[in-house]
């Protein structure tokens, strides 16, 4: 493998990243292009620029990316009802193929041969950046420091950038001893204690909900209007993907939803500890069932539902820009084309509760129909006995088989 002469690196700032960077100018003698993204993290931005001019780049992309984030990621995935194995709302993971795309669009842009990163051997994250660049443009290189170099502590990466020069924000006291990702959708903490999964995590350490104990002692009512299967409105008013994710995000947080505590099953062959905060995405995730459940058809909804665990697993593991993701996506944006109308939903101490939904157009429930009451002739009830005597055909030709099994004398 050829040494790259440029490399555009995804850069946090950070003391990884910083790092990194040095390295790649150092060991590898290569021009280093940083790109940043604002993904909705919450967090200043102009210092990793400042430092990596300091650190001598030339080129800095940084970029507000959370409208696209929103639109074209987040939402397309709440289509599908995603979650991985049950509970995780893929906050880290839908993150990533935005960021690779970006990073093989921009070494395109500055004419550079390889990208690289500061994901670890351990995780997920390596898995999911590199499929994806390779995906996009497979005569890509991709380097990764973390499976190269022989920096494998704290200790020997402070060293490292005490050496060179690299400027440190040491940790203030009381600072996080996490490690921590956000973005508009989630954010997550791993390692300290949770890497024993029988600690539970100090109240302390969340950062965007409060504790449901906390709580507002009175409900907040709330309502979204979904066209095609996203939310266009809350409350009323119109809002953009990404500002309907802020607003949803505050006011869960305000109600002490969405936290989970979660042991999942990582790509590379371990299990990890993690909890998140997903206090948007998780009254996301119930408003859209809702919609679903008065505007879809009863087998594709259930078509949905066995095909969704494939989604979300293809999304974890870093297969966002493969073919079967997306014909995927195609089977599932098709079955949004009548998800409208609005739900109404009840925030109360950690819980979301639905409460009404409706579609002025597109609903499939009649209660002329699913009435107790006289339905006027609208549903024969006699019907109902043939379809339940050629349903049970095959069960009681299975049951006489097994009686006649049963007379059998034994030899």
């Amino acid at each position: 493998m050829r040494e790259p002469k440029k490399v555009v690196l995804a850069y946090s700032g950070g003391l990884d990243t910083s790092v990194i960077l040095k390295w790649l100018q150092q060991e590898r003698s290569s021009e280093v292009v940083t790109f940043t993204a604002d993904i909705g993290q919450g967090e200043e931005l102009e210092p990793a620029r400042r430092k990596a001019e300091a650190l001598g780049v030339q080129a800095m992309y940084v970029e507000d990316l959370t409208e696209i984030f929103a639109r074209n990621y987040i939402f397309p995935m709440f289509r599908a009802n995603t979650l991985y194995e049950g509970e995780y709302l893929l906050g880290t993971s839908i993150a990533r193929p935005l960021i690779a795309k970006r990073l093989v669009e921009i070494a395109h842009e500055v004419g550079a041969d390889a990208i690289a990163h500061g994901a670890t051997g351990k995780g997920n994250d390596q898995v999911r950046f590199e499929l994806g660049a390779y995906a996009l443009d497979p005569s890509i290189q991709v380097i990764a420091p973390w499976r190269e170099w022989d920096l494998t502590s704290r200790e020997k990466l402070l060293a490292y950038a005490e050496r060179h020069g690299i400027p440190v924000e040491h940790k203030r006291q009381g600072a996080s001893p996490y490690s921590m990702d956000g973005n508009l959708l989630h954010i997550s903490y791993e390692g300290g204690i949770l890497e024993d999964p029988w600690a539970e995590p100090d109240e302390s350490m969340w950062r965007w909900t409060r504790s449901p104990e906390q709580a507002p002692d009175q409900p907040r009512y709330l309502e979204l209007e979904y066209e095609c299967g996203d939310v266009v409105a809350v409350d009323g008013e119109r809002a953009t993907p990404a500002q309907v994710m802020t607003t949803l995000n505050r006011l869960g947080a305000e109600n002490g939803i969405g936290r989970l505590d979660l042991v999942e099953n990582r790509y590379v062959g371990m299990k990890s500890r993690g909890c998140y905060e997903t206090p948007g995405g998780t009254i996301l995730l119930k408003a859209h069932r809702a919609i679903e459940s008065i505007t879809l058809d009863r087998e594709v909804a259930h078509l949905k539902d066995e095909l969704m665990p494939r989604y979300a697993s293809l999304i974890y593991n870093g297969y966002w820009w493969s073919p079967e993701r997306d014909l995927l996506q195609t089977l599932i944006d098709a079955s949004q084309s009548c998800v409208n109308g609005r739900v109404r939903l009840k925030l109360y101490k950690g819980t979301v509760a639905v409460v009404g939904r409706a579609s002025d157009s597109d609903s499939l429930f009649d209660p002329t129909i699913a009435t107790f009451e006289e339905d006027r002739g609208a549903f024969d009830q006699a019907d109902a006995g043939g379809f339940i005597r050629l349903n049970a055909l095959r069960l009681r030709l299975a049951a006489k088989r097994s009686g006649a099994k049963s007379e059998r004398p034994a030899n």
